[in-house]
Formats: structure tokens, sequence, C-alpha cells
């Protein structure tokens, strides 16, 4: 019985709505992002008519300017430098956790392992809002509220087990038949593992990373809870301080703080993006 198979024609229609799709999808996740950019570059006047305006027709960097150096809401640069922290410390420590736990339970053999692996599933399921009444008497006991130390540790934290589970998966990807080789070959079992499998890893770690980096860098409940404070509030509380209870919003300056806000994000993508690629092809080298 022959098998009938897709004609040209059917084959090109198949790739042209393939096509159509991405593009549409693709320009459904642009627009917003353009929109913003496009509405900070306009006078607030202009953003609040009626008139749609697709371009900057009235091109201005007063929104910009407003929002950096306007003493009526809180600073732009302390809250910058919070987030800045409090970002880098939450990937940098869950990073060392994460592997160290990663590497745990995947490369040796414990009585208590598989419950490790199901706890860290429970925990991931609990929505983090739920314990951020005991959150705050934890932080406020240890008096570390409106501290970058206090709201670092709870990321690390929320991060953390998301972080092991995704690493989990890396190094168990990686044979220990690589690092057996090596040992064969003369190497310690420390180095074997730093020359020939962490390599190999390094792909992992940044994307686990990038996840933490992200996700630290746009909390919003807890670090307006923990965080209050003028001096010590992140980037999305301070994006807060653009709302008027009496509704006066000037919402060209809120899409510059919402663009300064997504900038450092892209800066950082950018960053590891390049690392990544390396890592996979000094692995694939080495291993």
């Amino acid at each position: 019985m022959s098998v009938r198979r897709p004609s040209r024609v059917g084959r090109r229609v198949g790739s042209v709505l393939t096509v159509v799709t991405a593009l549409v999808v693709f320009a459904a996740s642009v627009f917003p992002v353009y929109w913003m950019v496009n509405t900070s570059f306009q006078p607030n006047g202009q953003v609040r008519g009626s008139e749609l305006h697709f371009w900057p027709d009235n091109f201005t960097l007063d929104n910009y300017l407003g929002v950096v150096s306007d003493s009526a809401r809180a600073p732009f640069l302390p809250a910058l430098g919070n987030s800045l922290m409090v970002a880098l410390l939450t990937v940098v420590v869950a990073l060392v956790f994460a592997f160290l736990a990663a590497l745990a339970v995947t490369r040796f053999r414990f009585r208590s392992r598989a419950p490790f692996i199901i706890t860290i599933l429970i925990i991931q399921m609990i929505p983090a809002e739920a314990m951020i009444i005991s959150v705050f008497r934890l932080v406020d006991g240890w008096q570390l509220l409106n501290t970058v130390i206090g709201l670092s540790l709870v990321y690390i934290a929320t991060v953390l087990p998301f972080t092991i589970w995704t690493l989990r998966g890396f190094v168990n990807g990686v044979p220990i038949e690589l690092e057996e080789a090596g040992m064969i070959d003369g190497l310690s079992r420390s180095q074997a593992f730093w020359k020939i499998t962490f390599p190999l890893l390094a792909p992992g770690l940044v994307a686990t990373g990038v996840f933490g980096f992200i996700q630290a860098w746009n909390e919003f409940v807890f670090a307006l809870v923990l965080n209050p404070r003028p001096e010590a509030m992140t980037l999305p509380v301070w994006l807060r301080t653009f709302l008027d209870p009496n509704g006066g919003i000037n919402w060209a300056e809120l899409m510059a703080g919402s663009t300064l806000v997504a900038v450092p994000v892209v800066v950082f993508f950018l960053i590891v993006q390049s690392r990544m690629t390396g890592g996979m092809v000094s692995g694939a080298v080495k291993g």
C-alpha cells in the first residue's frame, strides 16, 4: 500500500501559513514594547489626545529628563541601584546553592534523595503570595526590612526550587562517563569535572541565571511589602509612584520609566547570550 506524500503546492502552502503565523505572533509580542517606547518620546498632551500616533511626530526627551530629575517622586538612581544589587545577589547565591544541590541529587545516591526532589516540586507549587505574612514577620524579626539583604534572601528562597530543578536536568544530561574517561587519562575527579563537565553545564547555568535575574528584577509584591521606603524601593515599586490618586497620570513619563526599567534586562540578556553560545561550543570541543 503506497503512502500518499503531500504535493509541492501543499508543502508550499504549509510553509506560507507557518511564516504568517510566526509573523503574527512576533508582531503581537513586539508591538506592546514598541508602543511603550514610542509613547515615551511623545509629549504627554499628545499621548492623552484622541488621535493615535504610531510614530513620535513631536520627538522629545523631556519625559526621560523628568523621570530622572523630578524631585516630586522617589529618585530613580537609588531604585536602579537597589534593583541591580538585589537581582545580582539573587542570581549569584541561588546559582551556587542550586548547582551544588543539582550535583548532589544527580551524581550521588542517598536515602532521602527522592523525598528531596518531591519536596522541591511541592514548594514550587505554593504561591509565593500565600506566604507573604509569614515572610514579612520573619524578615521583620531579623530586622532586615527595607534592606537589600532581606529582600535578596526572600528572592533566593523563591528562585531556588525552580533553579535546582532546572539545573538537575542539565546535569543529568551530561554523561558521567565523560568524567570517568578524563580520570582514566590522568585527571583527578575535580579536574575532570571542571575541565570536561563544567563547560557543558555553562549554558544551563546561564539559562537559569537569566530566569533568576528576570524574576528578581520584575518582582513587585514582596518588594512593595518588604521595601516600601523611597530609599529602599526597587524599580517595580518605583514605577508605582507615577500613579496619582487624583487620576492625573503622566503617561508619557510612565512609559519612559518603564522603558528605563526594561533596558537593563535587555542588556543583561545580550551579554549572557554570547557567553551561552561560547559555553556550548567550548563544552562540545572539550567533551
